[in-house]
């Protein structure tokens, strides 16, 4: 079982993932943020497609209110980007790419 509220930092991402999966149990936070993360995706290209820089501004608006509402109003935690945004982002991309897989539950 992974501690909810690890007392030490984690020292690698590869020791920080299986927290991340355990603060995604509910199926709805996880839902959506594999849709924030496919959003995000979006705004990329078509950012890089249109050279509009309102979409590049936009990626993190997105990325982070689709997160922040699975968090708060599903999983009922805090998002763990507070304290490991680049690992909880990497953590994000993983979910996305494992969902799409088959590898996790949608």
């Amino acid at each position: 079982m992974i501690d909810a509220a690890p007392t030490e930092r984690f020292t690698s991402f590869q020791a920080f993932y299986p927290y991340y999966i355990h603060e995604h149990s509910n199926r709805t936070c996880r839902r959506i943020h594999v849709v924030g993360t496919g959003l995000v995706i979006v705004a990329f290209v078509v950012g890089v497609a249109t050279l509009n820089p309102w979409w590049f501004l936009a990626m993190p608006l997105i990325g982070y209110g689709f997160a922040w509402v699975g968090h708060f109003a599903f999983e009922k935690n805090r998002p763990a980007t507070f304290k490991y945004p680049l690992w909880s982002l990497m953590g994000d991309f993983r979910l996305f790419y494992e969902t799409l897989a088959g590898r996790r539950k949608f």
